[in-house]
């Protein structure tokens, strides 16, 4: 019982240390830790708020997996924050999780699906999911956040991420941003294509009949990482398992369409995509706020929070919540009970 009360203090504490500012209007960015899975570590997570009371929809924005370990130990919001700010500047909050093995949060890099010629991806997305959602449970809470409106996103495996979160259904969810969406790609070996295609194509089957909120696939005609013959078998596989999805091809950008989302540069080409689409699903975005409306500077960053989930059961050991099960051709989860049943907590 003490723990217990230990914990509901310590969350109390971070909720208020998060929301609070000098002005309560004002806009800020901070870094903070929030409570894992389990509780068994913390996410490192970057929160943007604009200025104003709000309370104002919210987007938990997903990064890639990065082609090796430096990438990883690498990994920053800092790669992300322009995308975090054309959110930002038209009203939302933005939180930034950096996921188990990558960054500040470190540790074990549980959304591995192993190799190439033998990938989990289904057990790979599930792990990386249980820290996404642990970090959106965390923004329901934020005073300054409308818990009914939000939004799960990402670039390249964050991404796919951000539709294995959806996939289970979170309250509150209202859409889905996948800009580039794909796992396994290698420009030199396969350029344009997934390293393990029958099953990256399987996994977006099996996602597409659990995931009920609206879906913008986007993609650059350019991606070197994932081509439009391949993002576009992608979509047809999500859209058959009757997710709401719709498809986007921009036009090339760069030397590498794939990193469209993540330059600056290339706002002006996925902004007005982004601003139709949630325009037709009634969620707001084409309204920049005035300049002296928006976030504060980056230099204002604090640690300030820890927020415990509710534990899973694991018993010492990292949760596997489908158990080594394998996707079929037709991604559903050999040997696993009926339906999602094994994919919600």
């Amino acid at each position: 019982m003490k723990k217990i009360a230990c914990v509901a203090a310590i969350a109390a504490v971070a909720i208020g240390l998060v929301s609070s500012t000098p002005d309560s209007d004002s806009g800020f960015e901070r870094d903070v830790r929030i409570a894992g899975p389990g509780g068994r570590y913390t996410i490192a997570t970057r929160i943007l708020r604009p200025a104003g009371l709000g309370p104002f929809p919210a987007v938990i924005l997903n990064h890639g997996t990065g082609a090796d370990a430096h990438a990883r130990r690498a990994e920053s919001p800092q790669l992300m924050r322009a995308a975090a700010l054309e959110f930002v500047r038209r009203g939302y909050v933005v939180l930034l999780p950096t996921r188990s093995g990558f960054g500040a949060t470190g540790g074990v890099l549980g959304e591995d699906p192993g190799s190439c010629d033998d990938p989990d991806y289904l057990r790979g997305t599930a792990a990386a999911a249980d820290d996404v959602l642990a970090v959106y449970r965390f923004a329901q809470r934020l005073p300054f956040v409308d818990g009914s409106r939000l939004v799960l996103a990402g670039q390249s495996a964050g991404g796919v991420v951000a539709l294995a979160a959806a996939a289970r259904e979170p309250a509150g969810l209202a859409a889905v941003l996948a800009f580039a969406a794909g796992m396994g790609g290698d420009t030199l070996a396969h350029p344009g294509e997934a390293c393990a295609p029958r099953e990256m194509a399987a996994l977006f089957a099996h996602l597409g009949r659990r995931v009920k909120a609206p879906v913008l696939l986007n993609y650059a005609s350019n991606d070197r990482w994932f081509g439009e013959q391949t993002s576009r078998t992608w979509y047809e596989n999500l859209r058959s398992g009757g997710a709401p999805a719709q498809y986007a091809v921009l036009p090339a950008f760069g030397a590498d369409g794939h990193f469209i989302f993540t330059d600056a540069r290339g706002a002006a080409r996925w902004v007005p995509q982004v601003a139709e689409f949630l325009r037709r699903i009634g969620l707001p975005f084409e309204r920049e706020l005035p300049p002296a409306a928006r976030v504060a500077p980056a230099s204002v960053v604090v640690m300030v929070a820890v927020v415990r989930q509710r534990p899973h059961h694991h018993h010492g050991r990292r949760r596997r919540v489908h158990h080594g099960s394998r996707l079929d051709g037709n991604g559903d989860a050999a040997g696993q009970r009926n339906g999602s049943d094994q994919e919600r907590e």
